[in-house]
């Protein structure tokens, strides 16, 4: 079985990340599965995607030796075009996508879940962007994903804060669509059950009549992330933040 599974059930698909021994950290490898699950899921009959994670975490974000090797720019620009192409593919997706958000997410782990329509947690979930704490800014869209659910101030706060908030706190915020206080994956499947019977190709019409008028504004953020990204990864607040990450230790900033 691979980082990321993809199943389609009575109308419905399901994209598992699979690397529960990383809390399902996202590498190279398991972004490359995930963009291809992901085309399979758009190719697929099912109208509804229910995005999950398994075992404890929806996704910790990216891996931290893969954030390491972004020192050559080659592979820098590949693994930001991987993770350009899977939320792109998600926000323009023809179908209704579910995040359910079981535990702990982060960073680019967290602008993937945003990607979707629905983002369902449970009370014990936890949220934060948390690239601050490395010197870096969110990718994956973040900052448009934010500024959409919470507004442009709530959102520079937040992604300053190095706050993880809880699902109620989220839910309070706007960051969450639904809160659960059964598994999230639970819930997330009563939720695409109930919309199978409803109407879906009048939801999905509204849908992609929104997110194609957002398409240009999200591309060029996922544009401006990337560059604003390279140019931080050569900070020396980025070389501590990380440093410190691996030794596990409170890192030292001086702003440069």
């Amino acid at each position: 079985m691979g980082n990321v599974v993809m199943e389609e059930t009575e109308h419905i698909a399901y994209i598992y990340l699979n690397r529960a021994e990383k809390y399902n950290a996202l590498n190279e490898e398991m972004l490359e599965e995930l963009l291809d699950a992901v085309r399979q899921a758009k190719a697929c009959d099912a109208k509804i995607i229910i995005l999950a994670g398994k075992g404890s975490a929806f996704c910790s974000g990216g891996d931290i030796g893969m954030m390491e090797a972004f020192s050559d720019k080659i592979y820098f620009d590949k693994v930001m075009g991987l993770i350009r192409g899977i939320v792109m593919e998600l926000y323009l997706m023809p179908k209704i996508v579910i995040s359910a958000i079981q535990g702990p997410v982060a960073g680019l782990g967290l602008s993937i879940a945003l990607t979707a329509d629905y983002v369902l947690a449970q009370r014990e979930a936890t949220l934060g962007m948390l690239f601050i704490g490395i010197g870096l800014l969110p990718d994956g869209g973040g900052h448009f994903f934010l500024q959409q659910r919470i507004g442009t101030s709530n959102a520079k706060q937040f992604i300053w804060s190095k706050k993880q908030i809880d699902g109620a706190q989220a839910k309070e915020m706007g960051l969450v669509d639904i809160l659960a206080d059964e598994h999230a994956m639970e819930a997330a499947k009563k939720l695409a059950e109930s919309l199978l019977t409803t109407p879906l190709v009048a939801m999905i019409k509204t849908k992609l009549l929104y997110h194609s008028h957002e398409k240009s504004s999200l591309a060029s953020c996922l544009t401006e992330e990337q560059a604003a990204q390279w140019e931080l990864r050569q900070t020396q607040d980025h070389q501590e933040g990380v440093r410190a990450f691996l030794e596990k230790r409170k890192p030292v900033f001086i702003g440069k």
